[in-house]
Parts: structure tokens; C-alpha cells; sequence
């Protein structure tokens, strides 16, 4: 009963969000966990499952299963287990906000505290939310008979509540469940049902191991279930061997390797901005490595020119442009363009040999709040930091490849790699599809933290949904190579300047995902977790 009692508690619900945040990257080797994910998860499911099942009251230091729970009361009390679970998965999630608001943003340590504390509990409430609604929906009798159904219940009320988190007020979904799942047996269903449905299978996992006292496991239709299971997942593994090329009998449709050179600067981030220090280093540094490096593709990160074209020294420009109009090289570099009238934009452009005036340019499209905008109302917050950021035009969502010796190669800048359903928005025409995605970041704004990492498994993840190469150039890590399997094949040790010398190969088959997230966005699943839910009213109402 004690461990009961421990496990009930509103406080274990914020230690277990605590764990499922270290389940994406710990912060030791900066790998992700699934089975921690599911695990800590599991413990929610269980105090949420168990409330409806005893439908007991609780206080703030015990579970008291002895009297019936006044009305709405377990309402309100799942509504704080979930904002508990929220926040301390939030808060251990992107806590390193806090860096950038107050070390680099110059505001005060207790606002950046309290900033970064109301963004999470802000956050959390989606899941309070869907925890609450939980208790609105599964009945106690519904655990008892069909306790599969209450298991898909909460996993698609969990699933809402990550799209929510992920799309409205522009997404901040960093951090999702199913970022734990890029290694292992989970990440076979990336390729169909991307990161969000890979947290909808955790979250039914998670569900099925609190409801495993009330699974009649002694009976014959429960192991047939387990048994199509299994089955199912085997053929999806078979399927993903096939597409993958992994059997010889199965080839796939990739493009000739090439090879690349991926800059990484290592400019602090107190000086990237600075005339004489930062700026100086950046231009002199990474014009260098444009002018001495052979490899056929020289990849620089976001704003590894931190100034507008029209601000650069004399002929420095031109000189760039020159070196890459003739050869057989070609580069992607990040810089800001624009001018007063037009907007400013966080761009990348390409230079290569044969181009037409001007050369290739993509501009961020999903902008960081704060950072590249201001939202409606918060221009007062902004003013007490001194970020040199101000407001950026947007740049569409579908934007066109930079194509070069076979390849197809589709930036996107920074965090836009979180958003796998606006990449997707890339692969309509399959002619025109990406062969291979290439992300420019500076993750220096958050120091030497798990942010670091964090973004590595994001990225992973998109390689793991389109089944493209993912190239990774960073100011301060993680500079990687990551092949179409999700896997790092070559990284550079972060907070070092180098070049990350490697080969990657295009591919142009299509995934499920990549076909029906270019046509429907999300839609899909919010429709599938609002289909499960309806059954799992009217089995009620039964």
C-alpha cells in the first residue's frame, strides 16, 4: 500500500515528467531512451487509469480509496496530474531557455526563470487537458471490459494534446514523446506515421502496461491480439528492410554519392554579433575555408555571415560569388538578406557554378518568437533583452530545392526542422522531391547544454520519416552526417571549429508519410484520435 500510496502522488507525477524529459536526451551521453519514455509515461497512465478504477478522491500527500469522490473532484484531480507531468517534463525539456534569455539576452535571472517556468506550465495545460478529459470519458466499467479501448483512449488524448502543443500559437513542440523512439523497435513506424504517431504508439504502451491488472490476460482473444501485434510489427520491419535497400532482392532508387564538407565556426555567441571580434572571426574564418576547401559541396551554418551582403567589406561578396561561378563546387551558406522596403530574412543561398542571377535562396519560413519575431503584445518583453534580432519576413512553406550534381538538396534553418509536416509540404511532386535535407542551425544561444543533443534526435527523426540524408551544419554542434536510416554516420566533438569531411547518397523513393503529410498535413491523425475517441464515448454510453 505505501508504494501505492507514493506512486498516487501529485508529486510522483512531476518527477515522472522530470524523467521522460532526461528520455529524449539524457544528459550524460545525450542519447535518447524509449523504454524510459514509455516507462515514465506509464506512471501517469496508472495514476489517471487507477483514479477512475477506484474512483477515489486524493489529497495532496495520500490516495484515499476508502470514500467516493465528490463530483468533478476526480476531474480536477487528474486536470493537476497532467499539468504536474507537463511541467516537469517541460521545464527539464528547455530549461536552457533560460541561456539565451538571460547570459546572452541580458535579462535578469529571476525574470528569465519565471519566463521559462511560465512558458512550461503554460504549455502543460494541453496536457492537463487531456488528462482531465480522461476522466470525463473512461468510465470505470469501461477499464473493466474493455480495457484495450481505454488504453487507445488515452493515447489519442495524448496525441491531441502533442498537436496542439505542436501547431497552435505557431508549435513549440520540442521534445515530443516520440522523439525517445528514434533508436529502436518504435522507429520503424516513423516512416508511416511520423513523430506524432510514434508517441501515439508510446502512449497506448504506456496506457496497456498501468491497465495490466485489468487485462484478461488468461483469455484467448487477448494473446491473438498480442500475436497480430507482433505480426504487424514484423511485416512493417520487413517492409522498411525492403524500401531500405537492406535485401538484395529489394533495390531502391537513390542518386550517387557525394561528397560534402560541413563548416563548423564555434563563434561564441556573446561575440557573433560584435564589429571587430565576433563578425571579424566569421568572415575571416569561414572565407578561408570557402577558398581552400576541394569538397564538391561546402555546407556553412545559419548566419555564419552575420551581416546583410550590402555590409560586408569591399569585394567580399563578389569574391565569394566568383570563387563558386566556375568549378565543380558549389556551397550553401547562412546569411541574413534584405533591405528596408522589401523585409529582412534569415536566408541560405547557394552558389554555384552556371547559376542565373540572383543565386538560389531560401528564407525561413517558421520563424522563432522572440527571437526573429515579436508576437502581437510582447514587444515589451522583447525590449528588455538585447538580442539583435528583430522582426523577419517569412518565407513560404514548399520552397524550391537547390539542385546540384544530381542532388536535390532542401535547407531549413534552425529549429524549422521540428516541424516534419511543413517539410513535408516539399515532397507534393515527387520529381521534385528532396533527395536530401540539409539543416543550418546555431544552437549557440543555449551554451553547452542538452539542447545540443536534443536537436540531433530531431533531426534524426525527419531522416527517419522521409527516409532522406540529413546534413547538419552547425556554429557549435551538432555538425553531423546523418544517412537515411537516422543514423550518425559522421559528427564533429561540439564547441570546436572544424570541417566535417563526408559522403552522404540521395535517395528519391517516397515514404508514407512523405505521400499523405504533403497532401493533409496532420489532419490524418487529429482525425484518427477524434475517431477513437468517438468509439470510446459510445462504448460508454453502452
Amino acid at each position: 500500500m505505501r508504494l501505492a500510496h507514493w506512486l498516487a502522488s501529485p508529486a510522483m507525477a512531476l518527477v515522472a515528467g522530470g524523467v521522460q524529459a532526461v528520455s529524449i536526451a539524457d544528459p550524460f551521453t545525450g542519447q535518447p531512451h524509449g523504454w524510459l519514455q514509455i516507462l515514465s509515461l506509464a506512471v501517469l497512465a496508472w495514476q489517471l487509469t487507477h483514479g477512475v478504477a477506484r474512483q477515489a478522491s486524493w489529497s495532496a500527500s495520500t490516495w484515499e480509496s476508502t470514500r467516493p469522490a465528490p463530483k468533478g473532484h476526480l476531474g480536477w484531480s487528474n486536470f493537476w496530474r497532467g499539468w504536474l507531468f507537463g511541467l516537469g517534463w517541460l521545464l527539464g525539456t528547455f530549461w536552457w531557455l533560460y541561456i539565451s534569455m538571460h547570459v546572452y539576452g541580458g535579462l535578469a535571472a529571476p525574470l528569465a526563470a519565471a519566463a521559462v517556468l511560465a512558458l512550461a506550465g503554460l504549455l502543460a495545460l494541453y496536457y492537463a487537458l487531456a488528462a482531465a478529459a480522461f476522466a470525463k470519458l473512461v468510465s470505470p466499467e469501461l477499464i473493466a471490459r474493455q480495457p484495450w479501448l481505454a488504453a487507445l483512449a488515452f493515447a489519442a488524448l495524448w496525441t491531441l494534446a502533442e498537436l496542439l502543443r505542436g501547431t497552435w500559437f505557431t508549435g513549440f513542440p520540442w521534445g515530443a514523446g516520440g522523439y525517445a523512439h528514434v533508436d529502436g523497435s518504435l522507429s520503424v513506424l516513423a516512416r508511416y506515421v511520423g513523430v506524432y504517431g510514434v508517441g501515439a504508439a508510446a502512449a497506448a504502451l504506456a496506457a496497456v502496461l498501468a491497465l495490466t491488472p485489468h487485462i484478461g490476460w488468461q483469455r484467448p482473444r487477448t494473446w491473438a491480439a498480442v500475436a497480430l501485434v507482433l505480426l504487424a510489427g514484423g511485416g512493417l520491419w520487413g517492409w522498411r528492410a525492403c524500401d531500405l535497400g537492406d535485401l538484395q532482392t529489394c533495390p531502391r532508387a537513390r542518386t550517387a554519392p557525394l561528397s560534402v564538407a560541413l563548416l563548423q565556426g564555434n563563434i561564441p555567441q556573446s561575440e557573433k554579433f560584435i564589429p571587430g571580434t565576433g563578425i571579424d572571426k566569421a568572415l575571416d574564418w569561414y572565407g578561408q575555408q570557402w577558398q581552400a576547401n576541394t569538397a564538391p559541396l561546402v555546407v556553412a551554418p545559419e548566419t555564419a555571415l552575420p551581416l546583410l551582403p550590402s555590409q560586408m567589406p569591399d569585394g567580399y561578396w563578389a569574391a565569394l560569388a566568383q570563387r563558386f561561378a566556375s568549378g565543380q563546387q558549389a556551397a550553401l551558406l547562412g546569411t541574413p538578406l534584405g533591405d528596408m522596403v522589401s523585409g529582412y530574412t534569415n536566408s541560405v543561398v547557394g552558389l554555384a557554378p552556371g547559376q542565373a542571377t540572383p543565386p538560389y535562396r531560401y528564407d525561413k519560413h517558421h520563424l522563432v518568437p522572440f527571437g526573429e519575431f515579436v508576437p502581437p503584445l510582447f514587444r515589451w518583453f522583447v525590449r528588455l533583452m538585447h538580442i539583435p534580432l528583430g522582426d523577419f519576413a517569412r518565407g513560404a512553406v514548399g520552397q524550391p530545392s537547390f539542385a546540384w550534381q544530381g542532388q536535390r538538396l532542401a535547407p531549413n534553418i534552425c529549429y524549422e526542422d521540428l516541424f516534419g509536416e511543413e517539410l513535408a509540404a516539399r515532397f507534393a511532386h515527387p520529381a521534385a522531391a528532396p533527395t536530401a535535407l540539409v539543416n543550418v542551425s546555431n544552437i549557440a544561444w543555449f551554451g553547452d547544454s542538452v539542447a545540443i543533443d536534443q536537436h540531433l534526435q530531431i533531426s534524426r527523426m525527419r531522416a527517419l520519416e522521409f527516409e532522406r540524408p540529413m546534413l547538419r551544419a552547425t556554429n557549435t554542434g551538432a555538425t553531423a552526417i546523418i544517412d537515411h536510416r537516422g543514423q550518425v554516420t559522421h559528427r564533429l566533438p561540439r564547441l570546436t571549429r572544424g570541417i566535417l569531411q563526408g559522403e552522404f547518397e540521395g535517395q528519391t523513393h517516397l515514404t508514407p508519410f512523405a505521400r499523405w503529410a504533403a497532401v493533409a498535413g496532420l489532419w490524418p491523425l487529429w482525425l484518427g484520435c477524434l475517431a477513437v475517441l468517438g468509439i470510446a464515448g459510445w462504448a460508454r454510453q453502452r
